[in-house]
C-alpha cells in the first residue's frame, strides 16, 4: 500500500462500531481501499495506512447519517474510550473545531470525529493537506490528503449502491 508522510505527537481518530466488524472490501483507489463496513449500516468508506502504521478512514455513518474521520494507532497509548477530546484542524490554513471520542478497539487506540453535514467530508478530500492540534494548540499530526478526492467518489459510488 502506498505510504504516506504523517507527523504525530498525541493522538488519533476512530469510530468504535467501525471497527467491531469485518469491512467489505470494495476496490483500491489513489493510495486509499475503498470499503463498506455493516457496522454502520453499510456505510462506505476509504481507508489508508501511513508510513509510521496509522490507520486513517473517512467515510460515512449510513446509520446515523452522518460523516467521521477516523485515525489510529497501537503506539498511542493515552487516548481512553469514551473520553471526548476537544481538538482544531487546519485545512491548507482553515481552521475548524471539533470534539474527537477516544476508543480502545483490540488494545488499539484511537479517536474519532463525527460530522453531521455529510457534504463535509468531502470538503475535507478538496484540500491538500490536514494537520491536527490539540488543545494546547500543539500539533497533533499532518496528513497529506492526494487522492482523497478520487477515492471519496469511488466511495460516493459505493454508498450509492453502484460497486
Amino acid at each position: 500500500m502506498k505510504n504516506r508522510l504523517f507527523a504525530l505527537t498525541f493522538a488519533a481518530f476512530t469510530a468504535t462500531s467501525a471497527l467491531s466488524q469485518e469491512l467489505i472490501d470494495k476496490g483500491f483507489v489513489e493510495g486509499w481501499n475503498i470499503m463498506m463496513d455493516p457496522a454502520l449500516g453499510n456505510g462506505c468508506l476509504i481507508q489508508t495506512i501511513y508510513q509510521d502504521l496509522s490507520v486513517v478512514r473517512l467515510g460515512y455513518d449510513a446509520l446515523d447519517n452522518r460523516g467521521y474521520f477516523t485515525v489510529y494507532n497501537k503506539a498511542w497509548g493515552d487516548i481512553e474510550p469514551g473520553q471526548s477530546y476537544p481538538i482544531r484542524f487546519e485545512l491548507d490554513g482553515k481552521s475548524f473545531d471539533a470534539t474527537a471520542i477516544g476508543f480502545k478497539q483490540d488494545r488499539v487506540p484511537g479517536a474519532t470525529v463525527f460530522f453531521t453535514d455529510r457534504s463535509f467530508v468531502n470538503a475535507i478530500a478538496q484540500n491538500k493537506t490536514m494537520t491536527v492540534f490539540n488543545p494546547a494548540g500543539e500539533r497533533v499530526m499532518a496528513i497529506d490528503l492526494k487522492g482523497t478526492a478520487k477515492a471519496l467518489d469511488y466511495a460516493r459510488d459505493c454508498q450509492n449502491k453502484k460497486l
